[in-house]
Order: structure tokens, then C-alpha cells, then sequence
């Protein structure tokens, strides 16, 4: 069946909802089935970065250079949106420029998918917003079957779109053609980049706190609070809840971060930087009903050898999934946090999928995870791949954690071959965005 007809006829006219009672609120399973989704053709990078509760995904898929798939710090050189439903795959194409991207992403349970393109048009001011070195001005999208349109933006030039609910809102952020006058002399993208929503159509600029001059909104859930962060031309300083358009800044531990995802219970998972500025940790919080402000819940820490991470996605069963990286600032482990304890992915992965999860971006109300892994062996050993685990009750035998682990460290060039730096976001604290 020609994909586009059959995925016309998986399209839904309303959002659908899994029930939850899967596995129950135990978390009972032992193990994961893994889904290798390779990579397109010529490409040697694939990343899931959404997961809907139907168990369809978006993927960022392209170039790096070899070994800086998974660095903190590594360019693509070429990449496409693409969305995957039950093995079929969908390029969602461009704006008219060579490349599409979701550095921040969501594919919707209605199939709708939001991200950033290229256009076939050449940046005035010489920015680079969806960052392929091509200059070319940078549009968000919405795509839906079968047709991807831009989103205006707030009257400058580029913008992204990171995520949408099922009731359509859409999130994200778009510059409003003022030069940003946190920017030191130089800096290549100089416009003031606004925190963004979209409704029927039209955009909407949302506040900042402490007079921020810069945002953007990551998540929006399907009662229509988003979350994200406010701060400068370097980066976060305040990480933001955003409830009817008013914005509230996140506790954290006097060293800055933001939030990520909000699941529809209000829960909120991102990161925030230690009391003493060193790293930055997985950080979780909790909306207070009829305040529209969030108390910090949790602080996640981090998994043995890891240097920093984040909390990236939650569902609405209260668990939570992310990432961390190393002292060389390469993803090292992908986690998952429930019921108070935090778990390296791995150990719960088998042996026998041959891929080792660095990043777990987003977690459906299935417990499906889906992120990228590096490949440790076979004829794409290197390569990073969008994998999807799927819980199942069966026992998983020897994991990729034991059978594997020096995969990561035969991947890693030289600590000197790429010079890798953190972003500042405030006095003290180091966040990375």
C-alpha cells in the first residue's frame, strides 16, 4: 500500500488516548524489546526525539562528522524530519531549503509534528538558526498529512517550533527582528529570540521573568501549560511555567535552569545547576493547583561516572526519562527515573539489540521510550541509531549494560580533537542548551 495512502488512513479526526492500565501504576516489567530504526540511506545519525501514545515517532536523522553523533558540541552537516508509525517511514521534506530539523520536536497523537526547516532563502543578517552552516533563513513548521506549512513568526526572520498538543496549541520560540543587545560584539545569531505561542494560525509572544531579553517554550500539555526558560544571548537563566500566558520562573538551587516537558498531571522534569555551579542534574517539579507556580520536587542526581544530565521527557504515570554525559561532554547514559530511583537504561536493555542508549528523549503513556543509542557491533558499529523499547514482563537475560561496556569509549576520538564548551547561563552556574 503506497505509505502516504496508508497513513491516511491511520489519520484520526480526534486525539486518542492509551489507557494506562498496560502494566499498571507498578512499573512491573523487567526488560525492554528494542527497535533498532537504523538510519536513512548515507546518513550515520538518527535520533527519536517524540514519542506518541500510539507508539509513533519523530526522528531527527543526517550527518556528523564521525564520533560527534553523540557530543554535546557536534554539528550536523546535513539532516530531515522524519516520522515513523509502525515501520513505515514518512520524509516530512522542507520549506524549500536542503534541511529540516526538531532539536526540539513532538509528534502529536492526532500525526500532526512540529520543527524548524530551511528555507531556499539566504538569512539578511547572516544568522543560522537551524544551524547547518548554510545561512539560509530558518522557519518552524507544522506538518500534517500531508502538507508542511511555516509558522509566522514574530516579525523577524527565523523561528522553531518544539512542540503541540492534541488540542493544537503549539509552542516554541521566534525572533521579532531587533538586534539582541545581550550579544556580545560577533555573535552570529543576534536577534532577540522570544518564547512563542501559536494558536489557529497566529503567534502570540509569551512574557519572561527579571526582564529577560531572550526564551523559548520546549513543552506545552494538552491543558495548555508550557514550560521552557528566559534569559539572554548566552543562554537559559530562568527556567519558566507559562500558565494563561503568565509566566512564573522555576525554583531551582541559585544557579539557574529550565524545564523540558510537563506531563498533563503538571509535573514538570528539566534540569537545574548545583548549589556550588559544577554540573547541572535532572531536576523535577510540581505545579501547585491554582497558583500557577511549580515547587522543585526532586533533584535527580546523577549515574556513577557521569558528569551532568537532564531530565528530558515524563508521562503522565510519573516517569521520567533522560540523558547524561561525560567529562568530555559526549552522551554517556540514558536513564530512567521511576518510583524514586534512577536507572541506567542499559541495564534494562538486552544484550542482544547491540545498541547502547545514550539519550532517551520522551516516554510515552505506554512506557515506551524512545532516543538514540550508539551501534556497539556489526556493520554499523559507530553509527548512532533512533531506538524505540517497548516494556515487556519477560525476564532480558544478560543486558547491553554487561555484555558491552567499553561500547561508548571505542566510539570517543581523542579528548583533544574537538574543543567543547558549556554554555554560560548565570552568575556561577553552567547549563547546557
Amino acid at each position: 500500500m503506497n505509505m502516504f495512502k496508508w497513513l491516511r488512513h491511520l489519520w484520526i479526526p480526534c486525539a486518542t488516548v492509551c489507557a494506562l492500565t498496560c502494566f499498571g501504576d507498578a512499573f512491573a516489567q523487567v526488560s525492554y524489546q528494542v527497535t533498532d530504526l537504523g538510519v536513512p540511506k548515507n546518513d550515520n545519525y538518527s535520533m527519536i526525539m517524540s514519542v506518541n501514545n500510539e507508539g509513533w515517532s519523530e526522528i531527527m536523522a543526517g550527518n556528523f562528522l564521525p564520533g560527534q553523533g553523540d557530543s554535546l558540541s557536534g554539528i550536523p552537516l546535513n539532516g530531515r524530519a522524519l516520522i515513523n508509525i509502525d515501520g513505515h517511514y514518512a520524509d516530512l521534506g522542507t520549506l524549500g531549503g536542503p534541511n529540516s530539523w526538531m532539536n526540539f520536536g513532538e509528534i502529536n497523537d492526532l500525526g500532526q509534528v512540529v520543527g524548524d526547516s530551511e528555507t531556499a532563502v539566504p538569512d539578511p543578517n547572516g544568522e543560522d538558526i537551524c544551524g547547518f552552516g548554510t545561512h539560509l533563513t530558518c522557519l518552524p513548521f507544522l506538518w500534517q498529512p500531508f502538507q508542511m506549512i511555516a509558522l509566522p513568526t514574530l516579525g523577524g526572520n527565523n523561528g522553531e517550533a518544539s512542540a503541540v498538543n492534541n488540542r493544537g496549541q503549539i509552542v516554541g520560540m521566534a525572533e521579532n527582528g531587533a538586534v539582541d543587545s545581550s550579544c556580545q560584539p560577533g555573535t552570529m545569531n543576534n536577534r532577540v529570540q522570544l518564547p512563542v505561542l501559536w494558536e489557529n494560525g497566529r503567534a502570540h509572544a509569551l512574557p519572561t521573568v527579571d526582564k529577560d531579553p531572550d526564551g523559548f517554550a520546549f513543552w506545552i500539555n494538552d491543558l495548555g501549560q508550557a514550560v521552557g526558560y528566559s534569559g539572554n544571548c548566552s543562554g537559559p537563566i530562568h527556567g519558566i511555567v507559562w500558565e494563561n500566558r503568565s509566566a512564573s520562573a522555576l525554583p531551582d538551587l541559585g544557579t539557574g535552569g529550565f524545564g523540558e516537558n510537563i506531563n498533563n498531571r503538571g509535573q514538570i522534569v528539566g534540569t537545574v545547576g548545583s548549589a556550588d555551579g559544577s554540573t547541572q542534574t535532572g531536576a523535577i517539579w510540581q505545579i501547585v493547583k491554582g497558583t500557577g507556580t511549580a515547587k522543585l520536587t526532586a533533584v535527580l542526581g546523577l549515574l556513577p561516572g557521569d558528569a551532568a544530565g537532564i531530565a528530558f521527557g515524563n508521562n503522565d504515570r510519573g516517569q521520567v526519562v533522560g540523558g547524561e554525559w561525560d567529562s568530555n561532554f559526549y552522551w554517556s547514559h540514558a536513564f530512567i527515573w521511576q518510583n524514586g530511583v534512577m536507572t541506567d537504561l542499559n541495564t534494562l536493555l538486552p544484550a542482544s539489540s547491540s545498541l547502547f542508549a545514550t539519550f532517551a528523549a520522551k516516554i510515552n503513556s505506554r512506557g515506551q521510550i524512545g532516543g538514540m543509542a550508539i551501534v556497539c557491533s556489526g556493520p554499523h558499529q559507530g553509527e548512532m541509531h533512533a531506538f524505540l523499547a517497548t516494556p515487556v514482563k519477560q525476564s532480558r537475560g544478560e543486558s547491553i549494560a554487561e555484555a558491552a561496556p567499553m561500547c561508548l569509549e571505542s566510539n570517543f576520538p581523542g579528548a583533544d580533537a574537538v574543543k567543547r564548551l558549556l554554555k554560560k547561563s548565570g552568575p556561577g552556574g553552567h547549563l547546557v542548551r
